[in-house]
């Protein structure tokens, strides 16, 4: 009897947005070796905040939910706590910050009998604890009341672009990514209610200020409901404009991963009408020197949307100098800076996706090259920025790196 042969086996290949689509456009050849070699970088200080910064908020805003704490929330009884515990998850899973940044641990020290007594105001203001605050104080007691769900998990599938049968290794890839918060609002809500739970909630105020998100909801009926998704990031405002070629446009990449959340959540089932996305950029409440060197060069070189209408703070940062103490900058200033509002129209969507889609089939030309016998950094494009190449592992072997390393020497 003859026995038939086992089919091959069917794989969709899965492609996230912040772990595929954001890594491979900062840098082809080092999200080969970081994402599918599974070589993670030795100081990954940057992954480690934004996942400090995300847990600390998701952490924040289930105790709100469960205690109804009142804001401002105390930093050593309230948000202290918080930390300690995201920071030992994280330690956990190998991702530790630099020292400079990160508040003094008690949990680290056991054996010292320290309590939250203990620490002292220059703890305090390491960076890291400095931003939890500020983004829980400043912000939590807005968006928490209106969080309809947060850390959401939402999949699709789309036709693989430039799809051969003899050479691709499937005909549909998978798109997943987690939506940060989601809100549920009712239209009459935001236009006539200017307070919610007994003060102003200044995200409603930025959208009523938002002439392209009041023209979207002028589209549906009075009382129904939309959605709005917000997406928080560890990092500074981008500048709206790139002059180099070789830096990766963040502006453009933030705006296309609200847009392809969008299109995933419109998929669920119980998804309402998508308006808008919000982005949080929570460095812009506590900025470091880097960050106030970068927000002075694009201020002065109209890089940026938000900024020279305040003059006094414009004033401030460019009398400023590195070595100075970093200037007192306005709430105001640092609010709207730490804001952006995107609108979610179907027009904008299908280009994002397109984009996507450009970018998956890059991703599997350079995989297919490799699996024909092709070398690593020639299948992959290697084109990045200094400030990258600088802080890249593989930068002593690249081919293309941008920053000459000196040469090698054994001690």
């Amino acid at each position: 009897m003859k026995l038939p042969s086992r089919s091959k086996s069917y794989m969709i290949p899965e492609y996230s947005l912040t772990g595929d689509l954001l890594s491979f456009l900062t840098c082809n050849l080092q999200y080969r070796y970081q994402n599918k070699g599974t070589l993670p970088p030795s100081k990954p200080v940057q992954r480690w905040f934004g996942e400090f910064i995300h847990g600390v908020l998701e952490e924040a805003f289930i105790q709100w939910k469960y205690n109804q704490t009142q804001f401002p929330w105390d930093w050593k009884e309230d948000i202290r706590p918080i930390e300690d515990l995201i920071d030992l998850r994280l330690q956990v899973r190998g991702l530790y910050p630099h020292d400079e940044d990160l508040f003094f641990s008690i949990l680290n020290q056991p054996d010292e009998g320290l309590t939250i007594d203990d620490l002292n105001e220059h703890d305090h203001k390491k960076l890291a604890s400095a931003r939890a605050e500020k983004a829980i104080n400043i912000w939590g007691k807005y968006l928490f009341p209106l969080i309809e769900s947060s850390e959401l998990l939402i999949k699709g599938v789309r036709q693989m672009p430039n799809y051969d049968e003899k050479t691709s290794r499937s005909n549909y890839y998978g798109i997943n990514g987690v939506v940060d918060v989601l809100t549920s609002m009712k239209i009459n809500r935001t236009l006539e209610q200017s307070t919610l739970d007994n003060y102003n909630n200044k995200i409603i105020e930025f959208l009523k200020k938002d002439p392209d998100f009041q023209k979207r909801i002028s589209e549906y009926d009075e009382g129904d409901e939309y959605e709005i998704i917000i997406d928080y990031k560890g990092m500074k405002r981008p500048p709206v404009k790139v002059l180099d070629s070789k830096i990766e446009d963040k502006w453009e990449n933030h705006k296309q991963q609200i847009l392809t959340y969008s299109w995933l959540r419109s998929k669920q089932e119980d998804s309402k009408p998508i308006v808008a996305g919000i982005i949080f950029y929570l460095n812009e409440l506590v900025p470091s020197k880097e960050d106030l060197v970068l927000i002075k060069d694009e201020l002065n070189n109209d890089l940026t949307d938000i900024g020279n209408e305040f003059e006094n703070d414009v004033d401030l940062i460019n009398k400023w100098e590195e070595e100075d103490k970093a200037p007192d900058l306005s709430d105001d200033f640092k609010i709207n800076r730490s804001i952006r509002i995107i609108n979610v129209d179907e027009e904008e969507q299908q280009k994002a996706l397109y984009k996507f889609d450009s970018v998956v089939a890059d991703i599997e030309n350079s995989l297919i090259k490799e699996m024909k016998g092709c070398k690593i950094q020639e299948a992959w494009k290697a084109d990045s920025d200094e400030r990258t190449c600088s802080a890249c592992d593989f930068r002593t072997f690249c081919k293309n790196n941008s920053v000459k390393t000196k040469e090698f020497k054994i001690p």
